[in-house]
């Protein structure tokens, strides 16, 4: 490290302050390159379902436990620039395609590695890169021919794919029944538009209870929300629900500028009050003449106007969540109301139930029976909120892997056999290159099999054994010979039903691929000094601010 300057003229000239380190060439390739391993290795042994699981504790004692790569990366207080561009990865990979965070990662610090032995023999970045590139490309020609097509409302390949997702986390007891659910949110969210299907996962609202044991998580045909009714006086469950949602306060408007009434008799001070009365009656009369018997309010409601709905048995929520309340009208068919004056009988949404139901120590109101609803819930229950934090990964995990076949219906199998195979495809190709650009292509191929190979670790096999394998049967023409964790062995992963969605493999080289090739080609690191807090206001003690006390 060193402070950077230049010599004119027999002078030492300061080129940025002071405290700025530059670190360059191999040392800063060293550097890079060896952090962002060690950011893969933190990961490595959670991948796959022998995968160990990450115990974070943050600076307020939170305690996190988790297998997904993201979430380890994401709680992890990373320093180191290059380390941090690995999270970012992983990050990416979670926000675009939801799963395989730790492969991205992993594969990431294998490209690296193999990037470090080429530029130890003395092979330029600009080479590594260049062949990186060019088999990236041969990559993702290779996993596009080995894809299988499915059709995107296929709820038997949907579920293999949410087990197989499922399968690496805390939950896969439990993942037979989970999967089901998953599927059922998806399907009944997804929508059909010019022959393709869209799907947003923000339909699918996801509720989080303590209590009972995972078996209770439940998809629930509608939303359930976090708030009891209104008044003791009303219905605790409505059949045949006719639901109005009314983005308004139910009470008497204040007056937007300073207002005085002067009341001089007790009559005229009875007269104010049967007013406010009045008015808070006809708002309750116009929502109950349109038919409405359930009203969900997104502001307050006034303690009178209450009393008023409980007398018509409606069935009232107040301050219900933006997001809720969307949600609500893409479940029910309602529309949301700005003002009471307009709400009519076609504004109103329908449920087969709207129920207020106790769960843990709160009260929750249900809204389900929803025909064909546009928004669905999935409340999940375990035994301690940890486990319900880590089933709700999981779940997202798997929500989005069902997503993605709905959105690009192709899929491969999985135990490290695409990689495998991709890269027996790849090590071919790469021999007919000419150039130092094949020893580059060639270290790709290789790096592709630390997939499989972290997946026999992982699992306590002999990785050597299983490559050895692994390649000989391939060779054979097994396409989808992958690692059976289970067994033990080497297997067919299609007839163990071990299913993934090809956009996530080819997201996951893409993602490895970029990354590591913009860290390759850093050779120069250059690090402003932090900058540090006066000790003490400008000036000294005492010269706080203008016109201060004269303090001699």
């Amino acid at each position: 490290m060193e402070a950077i300057r230049a010599q004119v003229g027999g002078q030492s000239v300061l080129i940025l302050r002071e405290g700025t380190t530059r670190s360059r060439g191999r040392d800063a390739q060293r550097a890079n390159i060896t952090a962002a391993k060690v950011v893969a290795e933190t990961v490595k042994s959670s991948l796959g379902p022998k995968g160990m699981d990450k115990m974070l504790v943050d600076g307020l004692g939170d305690v996190t436990i988790t297998s997904d790569g993201a979430t380890v990366l994401k709680e992890m207080d990373i320093q180191h620039p290059a380390a941090k561009m690995m999270v970012e990865v992983a990050k990416t990979t979670d926000d675009e395609v939801g799963d395989g965070t730790t492969s991205v990662v992993v594969l990431a610090g294998k490209l690296l590695e193999k990037a470090e032995e080429l530029i130890n023999k003395n092979i330029h970045p600009t080479i590594i890169v260049d062949g990186y590139r060019a088999a990236t490309e041969k990559t993702l020609t290779s996993l596009k021919e080995i894809g299988i097509k499915v059709s995107p409302t296929d709820k038997g390949m949907l579920k293999k794919a949410a087990m197989t997702s499922m399968g690496s986390k805390l939950v896969s007891d439990y993942r037979d029944f989970l999967s089901d659910i998953v599927v059922d949110a998806v399907l009944m969210v997804a929508q059909k538009d010019d022959g393709e299907y869209k799907v947003d996962l923000d339909d699918i609202k996801i509720n989080k209870k303590a209590g009972e044991s995972l078996i209770a998580t439940k998809l629930i045909n509608g939303i359930a929300i976090d708030k009891e009714i209104v008044h003791s006086g009303m219905p605790k469950r409505v059949e045949n629900a006719n639901i109005a949602l009314i983005n308004s306060p139910i009470e008497v408007e204040k007056t937007e500028f300073s207002a005085k009434i002067s009341i001089e008799r007790p009559e005229e001070m009875q007269a104010f009050l049967d007013e406010e009365e009045r008015m808070l009656r006809e708002m309750v009369e116009k929502i109950t003449a349109t038919g409405a018997n359930v009203l969900i309010c997104q502001k307050g409601i006034d303690d009178l106007a209450q009393h008023f709905l409980a007398k018509q048995n409606i069935l009232t929520i107040r301050r219900c969540t933006q997001s809720n309340i969307e949600k609500l009208a893409k479940a029910t068919g309602a529309k949301i109301v700005i003002n009471i004056d307009d709400l009519t009988s076609e504004d109103l949404g329908h449920a087969a139930l709207t129920e207020e139901r106790k769960i843990g120590e709160d009260k929750w109101v249900f809204i389900e029976g929803c025909t064909n609803p546009k928004a669905v819930t999935i409340l999940i229950r375990g035994g301690t909120d940890k486990a319900v934090d880590e089933a709700d990964r999981s779940i997202h995990d798997a929500l989005c892997v069902v997503r993605d076949i709905v959105l690009a219906p192709s899929v491969v199998a999985g135990g490290g056999a695409p990689e495998i195979e991709v890269s027996s495809r790849v090590r071919k190709w790469a021999e007919s290159l000419s150039g130092k650009e094949q020893l580059a292509a060639l270290a790709f191929a290789e790096a592709l099999e630390v997939i499989p190979i972290t997946l026999a670790e992982n699992a306590g096999l002999d990785p050597i054994d299983i490559l050895v394998e692994l390649r000989s049967r391939h060779e054979k023409g097994e396409l989808w010979a992958g690692v059976d964790v289970f067994n033990g062995k080497v297997n067919d992963m299609a007839s163990l039903d071990v299913y993934e969605p090809l956009s996530v493999k080819e997201q996951i080289v893409k993602s490895a691929s970029e990354v590591s090739s913009m860290i390759i080609r850093i050779d120069d690191v250059i690090a402003s000094g932090r900058s540090r807090m006066p000790s003490m206001p400008p000036g000294g003690p005492g010269m706080g601010g203008m016109g201060g006390p004269d303090l001699d």
